[in-house]
């Protein structure tokens, strides 16, 4: 159920930008859109009741709790993301998406740690909830060591974000042949 909510996670989002800028339906495209935080809820509720049930916690498990905290941070940046990729590269409209370098690289870069913050915040405190749900140390093994990884994990994008301030992304020379 966790790879199918993945799945049909990015499916509604292509069929939204399709229903938007292939078919012109506006309505219909935002619609799908807008069943992104659905799927996630179907993600959430898949996964506890499982464990609720007597499951063991796996990586699975683990993983659907940072699927949500990663979804709800940056869901709509994401599907900005896509949106403008999608109307330029597919539908050869609007602006080509610009390739940021120096201080303004290293800002959106350092905008997208706190995302991943706040992606941590939730998925940290779904793993713990989890885990004080369940109540017991061996079935939800797999919960807290993807705890402890996220937490490394976060900590390095930290470190990177800063080291973007330090040495700032640089636009590559480009040479004539």
């Amino acid at each position: 159920m966790i790879v199918f909510c993945e799945v049909a996670f990015w499916v509604v989002i292509i069929l939204g930008l399709v229903a938007r800028y292939i078919f012109k339906r506006e309505k219909l495209g935002l619609v799908l859109l807008a069943l992104t935080p659905l799927i996630d809820l179907l993600l959430l509720i898949t996964a506890g009741i499982d464990l609720y049930r007597g499951a063991v916690a796996t990586q699975v498990h683990a993983i659907a709790a940072v699927y949500i905290g990663v979804s709800i941070a940056f869901g709509k940046s994401m599907i900005e993301w896509a949106d403008q990729r999608f109307q330029y590269y597919v539908t050869k409209q609007g602006e080509k998406p610009k390739k940021l370098y120096g201080i303004e690289y290293s800002k959106q870069y350092f905008k997208s740690w706190v995302r991943h913050l706040i992606a941590y915040a939730i998925g940290a405190t779904l793993l713990a909830g989890l885990i004080f749900w369940i109540g017991d140390a061996t079935r939800t093994e797999a919960l807290s060591g993807m705890l402890r990884f996220w937490s490394f994990v976060l900590v390095i994008d930290l470190v990177i974000a800063i080291s973007h301030f330090i040495w700032p992304k640089k636009e590559k020379k480009k040479t004539i042949n």
